[in-house]
C-alpha cells in the first residue's frame, strides 16, 4: 500500500511542498532575473509590498472578491437547488443548463464575456440595454464596475456546480423529517430554516471553502477580461505576483507576494472553518 501512495507522495513534495519552501526562502532575499545569485535583505521585500498601493489594492479585491463571490454564490446554489429539487417539469433539463457553464474553460469565459461586455454600444449587453431605452455601460473599463462584471462572470459559471452539490446533499434528507415539520404547522420558511439548512451543512462547508478558496486565487478571468485594469482596478493577489514575477523579473518580491497570499488563504479558510465547526456543533 505504501510504495503505491510513493508516486503520488514523490509528486506532492516535488511539485507542491518544495516549491512552497522555496519560495518562504527567496521572499527574504534579493533574488531576481538582473540578480540571479540571490543574498539576504531581511524583511525589505515585505516593507516595499505593503507600501505599494497597487500590491495593497489587489490584497483587499481578492478578499473583496472571494467573500461576495462566496455569499452570492452559495446563496444563489441553494435557491436553486431547493427549486429543482421539486418535482417539476423540466427540472432535469434546468439542472444541465445552469451546470454546463461549469464544463467550459474560465479563460473561453473570460474571452467570450469580454466580448459581450465590450464598451462599445453595438457590444451584445449594450445593445440589449440600448434596445430598452438604456445608456450603455462600460462594463470593463469603469473602475467601479470592472471587479464586479468579472465576479458575475465567474459566479455565473460556477453556481450551477455549487447547486448539483446541494442537490445530492438535498437528496440524502429523510422525507419524514418534512412531513413531521408540517404536521407541527411548520410553514415553508420554518421548515427551510429548521430542516432543510442544518441538514445542508455537509454541502455548505465544502462549498463554501472552496468558493472562498477559489475566489482568493482568481486570475484566469481577471486576466483574459481586464488584465487588471483600468489601472489596477481589478488587479488580484495572483496577477500582482504573476506580472512582477514573470513581466518584471521581481523574482523574490513575487515570492513574497506568495508568502502574503498563503497567509491570507490560511487565516480566512480557518476563520471560516471555525464559524462553520460553530454551526456544526449548535445543530448536532
Amino acid at each position: 500500500m505504501l510504495l503505491m501512495a510513493l508516486p503520488a507522495f514523490i509528486g506532492f513534495m516535488t511539485f507542491f511542498i518544495t516549491p512552497a519552501v522555496m519560495s518562504f526562502g527567496y521572499s527574504v532575499t534579493n533574488w531576481s532575473v538582473y540578480r540571479p545569485e540571490p543574498s539576504y535583505v531581511g524583511l525589505k521585500n515585505f516593507q516595499t509590498l505593503f507600501s505599494d498601493a497597487q500590491a495593497l489594492a489587489a490584497i483587499e479585491h481578492s478578499i473583496r472578491y472571494a467573500l461576495i463571490m462566496t455569499v452570492v454564490q452559495n446563496t444563489l446554489a441553494i435557491f436553486l437547488a431547493v427549486l429543482l429539487n421539486k418535482k417539476l417539469m423540466m427540472a432535469n433539463v434546468l439542472k444541465t443548463i445552469f451546470f454546463l457553464p461549469a464544463v467550459l474553460s474560465i479563460l473561453v469565459v473570460g474571452y467570450l464575456f469580454k466580448f459581450i461586455m465590450t464598451s462599445a454600444p453595438s457590444g451584445m449587453l449594450n445593445s440589449a440595454i440600448g434596445a430598452f431605452g438604456g445608456a450603455p455601460v462600460n462594463w470593463l473599463g469603469d473602475p467601479n464596475l470592472a471587479l464586479y462584471s468579472v465576479l458575475a462572470t465567474q459566479v455565473w459559471q460556477w453556481t450551477g456546480w455549487a447547486m448539483v452539490i446541494y442537490i445530492a446533499n438535498l437528496k440524502s434528507i429523510d422525507a419524514s423529517l418534512y412531513e413531521a415539520a408540517r404536521i407541527d404547522g411548520a410553514g415553508p420558511m420554518q421548515v427551510f430554516g429548521r430542516v432543510t439548512l442544518p441538514l445542508l451543512y455537509p454541502a455548505t462547508s465544502f462549498n463554501v471553502l472552496m468558493s472562498l478558496i477559489g475566489g482568493l486565487k482568481m486570475f484566469d478571468a481577471v486576466y483574459a477580461m481586464t488584465r487588471g485594469g483600468p489601472g489596477y482596478a481589478s488587479e488580484t493577489i495572483m496577477t500582482t505576483m504573476i506580472s512582477t514575477g514573470f513581466k518584471a523579473g521581481r523574482n523574490a518580491y513575487a515570492c513574497a507576494f506568495a508568502v502574503v497570499f498563503f497567509v491570507v488563504v490560511f487565516t480566512m479558510s480557518k476563520a471560516v472553518t471555525f464559524v462553520l465547526n460553530k454551526w456544526e456543533a449548535a445543530i448536532t
